[in-house]
This record gives C-alpha cells, sequence and structure tokens, in this order.
C-alpha cells in the first residue's frame, strides 16, 4: 500500500470510530445535569438552581456540589420595590445588579438587574413561621417593639436578640377583618397587608 493509501485508509477509521462514539452518546441520550464549565445557565440563579454563601458575594454552583448552601425558589426582574413578593417561606433575597460583560454564557452580553428569592438547603430556615427572619411577615411570625411606632421580627421561642412580644396569628385585608383579641396591627403590604397580632 503506497504512503497515501495508508493515511487515506487511516483517516476511513478515524472517522469509523467518531462516528461510533457519536452514535453511542447519542443511544445514552443527553445528561439530566449538564456541565457548564462557568456554572451558569441561560439566566444567572434561574429558579431551582444553587448559590453558595460568601463574605462579599454569591457565586451559582451545581446543588448538589458541597459549595451549595441555597436554593432559588422564585426569580423575577427589576427591583424588589417594583416586583412579585417573594414566597412566604423565603429565607433571604438575593439582589442581582445589572452586568455588561464582554462575554457571558447566552451571549446576549447581560445580566439583567433583578432578585432572587431564596430558601436554604439546610436548617434553620429564618422565613419558617416563627423562625425570626425572612423577607416578609407572615402567620405564626413574632414580632418586638423597635421605637417610632415599627416593631421587627424576632424568633418566636426566645432565641433571638430580643423577646418575642406579639405572634400573628392572622393577615387580612382590612384592620377591621382583624379578630377582637388582635392587640397590635402589623402592616405588611401585597393583597392582605394588616398582620393581626396577639400578645405572647
Amino acid at each position: 500500500m503506497t504512503m497515501r493509501g495508508r493515511r487515506c485508509a487511516g483517516a476511513a477509521l478515524a472517522a469509523l470510530l467518531l462516528m461510533g462514539c457519536q452514535q453511542q452518546v447519542m443511544e445514552d441520550g443527553p445528561s439530566r445535569e449538564p456541565t457548564r464549565a462557568s456554572g451558569f445557565g441561560a439566566v444567572f440563579l434561574a429558579v431551582d438552581e444553587c448559590s453558595s454563601f460568601g463574605t462579599t458575594s454569591f457565586t451559582e454552583v451545581p446543588c448538589s456540589g458541597e459549595r451549595a448552601a441555597a436554593r432559588v425558589v422564585a426569580r423575577y426582574d427589576g427591583r424588589v420595590d417594583d416586583g412579585p413578593p417573594c414566597p412566604g417561606t423565603t429565607d433571604f433575597v438575593l439582589h442581582i445588579s445589572e452586568q455588561r460583560p464582554s462575554r457571558d454564557e447566552d451571549g446576549d452580553g447581560a445580566v439583567p438587574q433583578g432578585y432572587a428569592c431564596m430558601r436554604k438547603l439546610q436548617p434553620p430556615h429564618p422565613g419558617d413561621p416563627g423562625g425570626g427572619g425572612g423577607p416578609r411577615t407572615i402567620v405564626g411570625d413574632c414580632v418586638y417593639g423597635a421605637g417610632g411606632g415599627k416593631v421587627r421580627e424576632t424568633a418566636c421561642d426566645g432565641g433571638g436578640r430580643e423577646k418575642p412580644e406579639y405572634k400573628v396569628t392572622e393577615v387580612v385585608a382590612a384592620r377591621t377583618d382583624c379578630p377582637a383579641t388582635t392587640a397590635l396591627y402589623v402592616q405588611l403590604g401585597g393583597a392582605t397587608p394588616v398582620g393581626c397580632a396577639r400578645p405572647v
């Protein structure tokens, strides 16, 4: 066989091997958790994606990884004040600044301003009723007087810095809908903007 013939045979063998590998990948099907070099999807911190905890910043990481600390339960564009509220048991909110890098994963060159409602992967969950934290006050949460006619949330079990003084028993549309035992009205916002609280 001539040198040219050997080269042609070698090229044909390489092509057959490559076709065989491609066929195997197609038969196995796509991976359920595709590997991304940067860890980012089409949307930074989309619903069901996870973040790490950091001292000055948060990074999107695989939810199965050891650095994963919290999962996105809701994600909205824009500012928190202008958008929908996070789910009631959200532990904390990540505010995402608008970024326009020279290169990104989906090729549009931008990460829009938005916010991600986060739920920690492990307890304790400050967003749970009575947990003493979270971005929203919900039924079962406790508050204390912070002065100036304002209240702040604290853990109902007394484990927080401040002792609980009142517990939210209902959320209603108007003060007149609160039960007679209500001792404090908590302004919540949203469709049911009044929290009816009683002493603890």
